[in-house]
């Protein structure tokens, strides 16, 4: 590959990062203040289970991602990897400014279920990078977009936690439309953002996948794909090494995001009651800890780690790392909150920054290798992954409901 290719190639993965990078501020950016939005709207219509609908609201968008994940990448293998990549970032446009203006919960779900059923981009941007990748290549590269994560992840809910509430921070904001829906200015930042990206991958990003190698779209129809998409997930699923990565990936997926729901909900709660009293901002910040962490993990540890270390002796410790990360959450304590969460989410994202690009690399060696296509292959890993994090949050948000009053050991 001449210099220009490699010219060529490097500015399509800067597109690609910055596709995901949007995804994961769409993703993030309402963690900070949704446990405040929820009980914003839930006092209105005189609800008291605020932690099952926490779980329900986060649920929405892994929920539709699940549904259509396997469409997408069936999609994209048969009509290209630009225009699936195009539809999520129009979708992110509406439905990010759509949830801020939510004015029940009913609303609020509808547009986090919307943005993740046009938004197939994750699994897509990894097939890209099939394309366009030989397999010694592919840990790197696929640590950039793993890096993508931890930079959305950081700029994503520190955006949500320092833009909210703008009217009660600032006069300016008094009386305006900010005040009405004091999380729409998020919202709106977020939705500018994918604008942008979304005018660079319509000027400056070429079609990855070749006519010839695309599969047959004669007779395409929306009902006749979602079916032969979800055949290729259950084919992909009976193939040993592609099945067991999918489960460890759904498995790993689902306790993760029970933290989710249940970190937010106990740093909202007051410490009176046994919680640690954040804001909205602090909420941000501590997940912008989590964000930079990934990315100096994936972005500057996966390429020396990938060259000493096979992905499959990485994978089993990333897993570890995580779940000690995870098991030490529920011991802070309000004098030394920070104290004891920084080091303990830098833990935790140490383990997911490893665990990322590791079981991405496998999959798409593994799909290479049993000759399976690689965007199926992908959508299947991401709609496993968006199945579990269907599960956690409403998971967590329920035994979160069901125990925050209660007086045994595991309260």
């Amino acid at each position: 590959m001449d210099e220009a290719q490699e010219e060529g190639v490097r500015g399509q993965l800067l597109i690609l990062f910055l596709v995901t990078f949007i995804d994961m501020i769409g993703f993030g950016i309402v963690i900070p203040f949704l446990t405040y939005l929820v009980e914003d709207l839930a006092v209105e219509a005189n609800i008291t289970s605020i932690g099952l609908w926490v779980g329900l609201v986060m649920t929405a968008y892994p929920m539709a991602q699940f549904l259509s994940a396997p469409l997408w990448g069936g999609l994209s293998d048969r009509i290209g990897r630009r225009p699936i990549l195009m539809i999520g970032l129009v979708g992110n446009t509406f439905c990010f400014a759509l949830f801020g203006l939510a004015p029940t919960l009913f609303i609020a779900i509808l547009a986090r279920f919307l943005a993740g059923f046009f938004n197939g981009n994750i699994a897509v941007a990894r097939a890209y990078i099939g394309d366009i990748s030989r397999p010694e290549q592919m840990a790197s590269r696929m640590g950039l977009i793993g890096a993508s994560f931890g930079l959305g992840f950081t700029f994503g809910p520190f955006i949500g936690g320092e833009l909210s509430a703008p009217a009660e921070r600032w006069d300016v904001f008094q009386g305006t439309l900010l005040e009405t829906y004091p999380y729409l200015l998020p919202c709106l930042v977020a939705s500018a953002l994918s604008i942008v990206s979304l005018l660079l991958a319509r000027t400056r990003l070429p079609e990855s996948l070749p006519k010839a190698s695309r599969q047959d779209a004669t007779g395409l129809d929306w009902a006749g794909t979602m079916k032969s998409s979800f055949s290729g997930l259950i084919a992909s699923m009976r193939t040993p090494a592609i099945g067991q990565l999918v489960w460890v990936t759904m498995l790993y997926s689902f306790g993760f995001t029970i933290m989710h729901a249940v970190f937010i909900l106990f740093t909202e709660m007051s410490p009176d009651a046994g919680g640690l009293g954040f804001t909205e901002a602090q909420n941000g910040r501590i997940f912008a800890v989590i964000g930079l962490t990934g990315i100096v993990v994936q972005g500057g540890l996966i390429r020396p780690l990938s060259k000493r270390f096979s992905s499959r002796g990485m994978l089993p410790i990333a897993v570890v790392i995580t779940g000690v990360g995870l098991g030490a959450i529920p011991y802070a304590s309000v004098d030394a909150a920070w104290l004891w969460l920084l080091p303990t989410c830098i833990v935790i994202s140490t383990g997911s920054g490893i665990f990322q690009p590791t079981s991405s690399s496998l999959l798409a060696s593994y799909a290479q290798r049993e000759g399976r296509e690689l965007g199926g292959v992908m959508g299947a890993m991401e709609s496993a992954s968006a199945f579990a994090r269907i599960l956690g949050p409403v998971t967590g948000g329920l035994v979160w409901t069901l125990t925050v009053n209660g007086t045994g050991w595991f309260t």
